[in-house]
């Protein structure tokens, strides 16, 4: 049956629920272009004003993940599982989590994104990397999960087309926030990877995308249904995203640091999610028995330098040369304490903005990332501090930067007389 876009436009706008033809038409319009950019953007409208209910939005899903090509890794006889993150600040866990995973006998195929705004992007952390080739074909990306265990690429032009024209689409006419939108633009591309099972790390907070936790546990909520609906078994942790996770924030940075925690010396705060949301991926694919006993698990290949071993080799596997010769800043300046004191905060959203202002990040996706700037020795909510220490080290390549750099950290952390508790950042498991 052919539907015209005036119906189904109609139709959503009225309130009706959509059939799945309905849908699939929709999709097919953005993918084949027989909608114009009018047609879509009005159906993206009503889908706004009036919503989805769990049923469309599954179609939905389903329809963009199957307007490109999805991956097929049947040749990968290892449990296949893969961790998305919403996005928050120093949020690198994945570089130094996917290969404990694989490390542990679980494939991880894993499809990154890029930094827009505030929020860092695996794949411009990856490239920090000498060499490191994040453009695999869907041949080489399958070729490498089956030969290392793990695969960290971009989206690929044939991964699911009609979420990049909705998604540009959505960017300009304001229907970005909708969660039956947001929720398929983020787990169409995931169940394309040819994953088993999903785990989703859905942040709140200052430095978060959902500032409110009960927005994060309705969008976690959503992703969890539409994985198990899809098949796929999804899990979703909440974690708080008020300070920068970790004591870096910039892209090789935080490389040096993924690499830290791999040989065991990771921040304390990162490692509590790091580990998880390992857990949570090892329990979808049947190797532990339970959360404790996954986190067992990964301890265990960090000690024993199995997932440090891993990691060389997904570098190498994906072209990757010497970490050592990854970018420097011209320029390093200690930010100091002017008074002692317990730290109070650490605003995550300031110190990502300075980190996008000394160019860490981009404004515009066409921007060029500087590799080498960002932060290092951060300090932690509920450390005490004397007059003097070091709050943060800037890393710039630009001394105006620089100074202005050093004035938003001095503004970011506050410091007073009463002791404050550590930030508790996992705060639930939804799935």
């Amino acid at each position: 049956m052919t539907f015209l876009p005036q119906q189904v436009i109609a139709r959503k706008r009225d309130g009706h629920v959509l059939s799945s033809d309905e849908i699939a038409a929709f999709v097919r319009g953005a993918t084949d272009g027989s909608w114009a950019d009018y047609q879509l953007s009005a159906m993206l409208m009503a889908i706004f004003v009036r919503g989805m209910t769990t049923v469309e939005t599954v179609a939905l899903t389903d329809a963009m993940m199957k307007s490109g090509v999805v991956a097929d890794l049947s040749s990968v006889k290892a449990p296949k599982v893969d961790k998305h993150s919403t996005g928050g600040v120093g949020d690198k866990i994945s570089i130094h989590l996917a290969p404990m995973i694989a490390a542990c006998g679980v494939a991880v195929p894993m499809i990154s994104g890029r930094g827009l705004g505030h929020t860092g992007g695996t794949l411009d952390k990856l490239e920090a990397i000498p060499g490191f080739r994040v453009g695999l074909s869907l041949e080489e990306y399958r070729e490498r999960v089956e030969r290392v265990g793990c695969a960290l690429i971009g989206q690929t032009k044939d991964l699911a087309p009609a979420d990049k024209k909705l998604y540009a689409l959505r960017d300009v006419t304001a229907t970005v926030e909708c969660l039956p939108l947001i929720c398929a633009s983020i787990m169409c591309k995931k169940l394309a990877e040819g994953i088993d099972a999903l785990v989703l790390d859905v942040k709140f907070g200052g430095g978060a995308f959902m500032k409110k936790k009960e927005d994060a546990r309705a969008l976690a909520q959503a992703m969890v249904d539409i994985g198990n609906a899809m098949g796929k078994p999804t899990r979703a942790l909440l974690t708080a995203m008020d300070q920068p996770l970790g004591r870096a924030v910039g892209n090789a940075l935080e490389v040096a640091e993924c690499v830290e925690c791999l040989k065991g010396n990771g921040p304390a705060d990162l490692m509590e999610v790091t580990y998880a949301l390992g857990a949570e991926m090892l329990c979808l694919a049947k190797v532990a028995k339970d959360a404790k006993d996954g986190e067992t698990r990964l301890r265990e290949v960090v000690a024993n330098g199995a997932a440090l071993k891993k990691f060389y080799e997904i570098v190498a596997a994906q072209g990757g040369g010497d970490l050592d010769a990854m970018p420097r800043a011209k320029f390093l300046k200690e930010v100091r304490a002017t008074t002692g004191g317990y730290v109070q905060s650490v605003d995550a959203m300031t110190v990502a903005l300075a980190a996008l202002r000394l160019g860490a990040g981009r404004v515009k996706a066409e921007d060029a990332v500087d590799h080498a700037v960002g932060f290092t020795a951060l300090v932690k909510i509920g450390e005490r501090v004397a007059a003097g220490d070091v709050l943060a080290v800037v890393h710039a390549n630009d001394e105006a930067k620089l100074a202005a750099a050093q004035a938003e950290i001095a503004k970011a952390v506050v410091i007073g007389d009463a002791e404050v508790l550590p930030v508790q950042l996992v705060d639930s498991v939804v799935g």
